[in-house]
This record gives C-alpha cells, structure tokens and sequence, in this order.
C-alpha cells in the first residue's frame, strides 16, 4: 500500500490523509461531548475555545506534519507545546476512496512548496458548546499556489438524531477540477433563501443581507455549516459582509463548493487568496453563491463595499505562526517545520487582470454522477421543480419565525426553550443530556474560564 501511495499525486495523498484524519477527529469531538467537561476558554467576544477545538488541532495537524514534513499547516488555536499529544491522536492511513480517483491535470505536479494547508479543528465553537450540534463541521483546507484547491469538511454530528443505533457522522470532500462527493443535492427551494451568520450579526450585514431580496433568512452557526446547506440546495447564497471570517473557516468550504460550479469570493466578487504570508483575516467579507454570483455582488451596497476593502495590515511572521511548531510528538515540541519559500508561493500577477483575479478554467466532470457524489462544472438549480420542504434538517428549530412588513421570513435557530436551565443540572443531568446531545447551554461546564487576546 505504502509503494502505491507514494506513487500517487502529492494532492491526492494529502487529501486522502485528511479525510482520514476527519474521521477520528469527528470520534474525539463526539468522545469529549460524552463526558460531560468541555474545557471552555473565552477568547474574546463571541469567541469560544474548547477542549474538542485543541485536542483535534492536535490531532489533524501532528497527523498531517508527519506524512507532509514540507508543507506549512496554519490553525485556528493556539495550542501548549509543552502537552504531549497522545500516539492514538497520529493518524497514518489513507482513505482509500479517494484514492481511487484520477488527480485533475492541472495538479499532477503540485509541489510541497506549492501547498498550504489551513485547519479550522471546530467550525461552529459557540454552537457546539449551546447544543446545535449539528452546525459543528472539521475543516481542512488546501490550497495550491495561493487559491484553494481541495477540502474536506467533516460533519461530526450528521443523523445525530436519527437514534442509538444510527451511524453519526459524514465526510464531504471536493477537489476543482474533479468534483465534490459524500453528500446528495436536493431540488432547490422556492423563494431566495439567503443564510447569514447566527451570533455575529450587526447592521452592516443586515443591510447587506436585505439588498439581495431575500424571501427567507436563515441564520446558522459556522462557515462550513453555511456552505453545507448551499451544495446541498438548502439555500440560495450565503452573504457575511464582515471580516470576522479568517482563512481557515472559508479554504475547505470554497474548494468544495468550487468543485460543483459555486463561487466564494469577498463581497467584491474577488478571489480568496491562501498564501502561507496572507493575511490571515478575509477583510471583504464573504459571498457564497451556487449560480447568478455576479448579480448579489452587484447587489451589495457600495457603501458596505467601501467599509471592507482589501486591508493593507501585514501578516502574522510565518516562522511563529506555523501549527506544527507547537507540536509535541513523543515529549518533545517539534521543530521549525521545513518550509521552502519560493517565487511560486507569491500572487502570481500573469493571473491577474483589470477587474482582478480571473477564475481558472477547471471544469468537474459532468458526465457521471452518482447518488453519493456530485460532478458538474456548473449544475443549475431547477427552478421547474421547486422543493419548499428542503430547506431545514430536523434540529433547526428557529425560536421564533416572524414574517416582516417586507415579506421576509427570519428564522434564528436557538437552542429549544423548553430544555433544562444550566442553572439546575447536575453532574449526573450534564453527563446525560451530553450523551443524548440535546440542545442545552452547556454553561455548567465550564471550570475556571480564562480570558486571553483573540488569535489572528
């Protein structure tokens, strides 16, 4: 197996890797939710960090650093180098689905020098920790020469309700250029439903989301979630005129959505870039649509427009903000990770043209398709064949729908009113309502929460 890999493209075997890590990272989220203590740490406003976050930071990118010594890893947390990570955390193998597939030409050649990985252990922190368990998503991002290529987004508790006996858990994975595989798409809803953040909403994005005309607001928890919900046909764009986006919430869900003909960009319509020195906030904002891209960026206010231009603040130093340098594989912390920088790892500007970054020309094969994956270099919504009943999975239970003057719905998806106050659990209440994974404010866990400067 191991003389087979090795003769596999370098893309191929780094998103094998990482959709074999997804899967034990989704078993170490679901494993610290059962017993009850999630370790939360408040990083700032709106911005949690729990024991899952760190342990499967840990996890995915030990695992990867020891397949991919050369390519740089950046995750969201920041982690203690002095804490031993557990051998049972190093995850070696490939998935052997994925290799199975043929690497698009465009990136049979990719080198280590070429690739940056970006890791968001736990898209969806705040969700996590209130019950909606099912807006929690494992991103791993890769991008080639700057524009994400490829991702994985791991969803650890889909079918969290379908019972005991239920298989829990769902890998998706794309790659531009080849396709996009683990989910189904359902026929798109009526109306134009428009999915916008849950917790961080304030003026600027209202207005943002209001000029796009839409007949229905949903408001979700988590990047990957959002894009979730989009490649499945659940909504009709997703619009987050805010910076508090960063690269490794955005690089998975935009290669996926890519794979199957979507765009994300910033709310100008530019391109994300992934270099290892971006900066690591997406200072436009963020646009997420399957088709008609070009028509909600025009609809953005020029207003909005002129709050988040493209920010001049410089990166992070690249030597102290590497994630594998904070390993700690067998007691020791790792070293400076061998990373080559070369003139390939800068913009390339023969790519760029007066309006800005030209999209490439990878197009999915459309020509077969499966139940199980997607392949399309542009699949259209059927507006013949509309599903108004698509649009919400079973848990989403807004804690009040309204319908306003203007007609629009606003669906605000909260934890279930009538669940137990935190105020009155006990031990043994928190250890059964977390194995159950109810929707409960799991603020009775909480034990000697520090606060400490958000991580950029």
């Amino acid at each position: 197996m191991a003389a087979v890999v090795e003769s596999v493209p370098l893309l191929m075997r780094i998103v094998s890797a990482s959709v074999a890590v997804s899967h034990k990272s989704g078993q170490i989220i679901r494993d610290i939710l059962s017993k009850g203590d999630l370790g939360i740490v408040d990083k700032g406003k709106n911005d949690l960090q729990t024991e899952a976050d760190r342990s499967v930071q840990r996890c995915i990118v030990a695992s990867l650093h020891k397949q991919f010594p050369k390519v740089p890893i950046f995750g969201e947390e920041q982690l203690d180098p002095t804490e031993k990570i557990p051998d049972d955390y190093i995850v070696k193998s490939f998935d052997k689905e994925v290799l199975k597939h043929t690497c698009p030409p465009d990136y049979k050649d990719t080198k280590d020098e070429e690739i940056v990985i970006w890791v968001d252990p736990l898209d969806g922190t705040a969700e996590f920790t209130q019950g909606l368990l099912d807006h929690v998503t494992v991103l791993i991002g890769i991008s080639v020469k700057g524009y994400a290529a490829a991702g994985v987004i791991y969803q650890p508790y889909y079918n969290y309700q379908a019972g005991p006996e239920a298989t829990k858990g769902r890998c998706i994975w794309g790659i531009i250029g080849l396709g996009a595989f683990g989910f189904e798409r359902g026929q798109p809803p009526a109306g134009r439903i428009i999915t916008t953040t849950r917790s961080h909403s304030d003026r600027i994005i209202t207005e943002s989301v209001n000029a796009c005309e839409p007949t229905e607001v949903l408001r979700v928890g988590g990047a990957g979630h959002k894009v979730l919900l989009l490649i499945e046909n659940k909504v009709h764009a997703y619009v987050f005129a805010s910076n508090g986006c960063k690269k490794w919430d955005t690089c998975a869900p935009e290669a996926v959505l890519h794979a199957i003909g979507g765009k994300l960009t910033d709310i100008h319509g530019n391109k994300i870039q992934y270099y290892a020195r971006v900066q690591r906030r997406n200072d436009g904002g963020v646009l997420a649509t399957i088709e008609d891209h070009d028509w909600y960026v025009n609809k953005i206010p020029d207003f909005v427009k002129e709050i988040f231009k493209t920010s001049s603040e410089p990166p992070p130093p690249l030597e102290t903000s590497l994630s594998q340098k904070s390993l700690n594989i067998g007691g020791t912390p790792s070293g400076e990770a061998q990373v080559k920088q070369k003139s390939s790892s800068q913009p390339d500007s023969t790519s760029q043209s007066t309006g800005g970054v030209k999209w490439s020309n990878q197009k999915p094969d459309s020509t077969n398709q499966s139940s199980g994956e997607v392949k399309s270099s542009n699949p259209r919504p059927d507006s013949t064949n509309p599903n108004t009943d698509g649009m919400e999975s079973s848990n989403q239970k807004p804690d009040s729908t309204y319908q306003s003057a203007d007609g629009v719905k606003s669906s605000n998806q909260k934890p279930d009113s009538t669940s137990q106050s935190t105020d009155s659990l006990n031990g043994s209440t928190v250890a059964k309502l977390a194995s159950s994974y109810g929707p409960v404010l799991f603020k009775s866990m909480v034990h000697n929460v520090t606060h400490t400067e958000p991580f950029i």
